[in-house]
């Protein structure tokens, strides 16, 4: 059967250094909150003065976590590194771009020549990608600061209310649940900072 190609949303996230970890946390647990099957507790937590959905699996928030400050960390370094040079022609308010991204994947079995041939157990098709493009600002004096609090306000939410409508209206490619497993469709969450890696990366599909 010929392999599909994923169902992929492109979401954007804008921040000030302090809040990247915040922000990006807030929008992975609310792409989970529609993606993650187990039977879930509704729970919520707040961002930036907005009430988010929140997943309350430690395994998950566990890797949320690790890939967020990831993330965070990286743009930081690539802050400091740019900084002299934004200083030296005199401008800079810029504190970079980064990418984080969420795979779902369904598990299929291979077919028995493919084992005997390859060996291995099942295969993973990836099925959906979100893709979170997150800009990062500096803001210098109090009313920079204003505009960017505004701004990453608006931005989130703007957000959240696009994870609902592309989940409410994009349906038809999940897969069925054929296994009996807590969650059916194993996820990888990856940090790739470089606009030309992200760019590269999605490529593949």
């Amino acid at each position: 059967m010929e392999q599909q190609t994923p169902q992929e949303f492109i979401l954007e996230a804008f921040a000030d250094p302090a809040s990247v970890r915040d922000v990006v946390r807030g929008i992975l647990h609310t792409i989970f909150f529609h993606r993650f099957f187990p039977s879930l507790t509704p729970h919520s937590r707040e961002v930036l003065d907005i009430m988010l959905p929140y997943v309350e699996d430690a395994e998950l928030d566990t890797m949320i976590e690790k890939r967020a400050a990831e993330l965070a960390r990286e743009l930081d370094a690539e802050r400091t590194h740019s900084h002299s040079h934004q200083q030296t022609r005199g401008t800079g308010n810029s504190g970079g771009r980064g990418n984080i991204s969420v795979q779902f994947f369904e598990k299929k079995r291979r077919k028995a020549w493919y084992k005997i041939a390859y060996g291995g157990g099942d295969e993973e098709i990836c099925w959906e990608c979100w893709t979170v493009k997150v800009t990062v600002a500096e803001p210098r004096t109090e009313s920079e600061r204003a505009k960017v609090r505004k701004a990453m306000e608006q931005t989130l939410l703007t957000t959240a209310m696009k994870i609902v409508t592309c989940v409410n209206s994009h349906k038809d490619h999940i897969p069925p649940i054929t296994t009996s497993e807590a969650n059916p469709f194993p996820y990888q969450i990856n940090v790739n900072q470089k606009d030309a890696g992200w760019a590269t990366r999605m490529g593949i599909y």
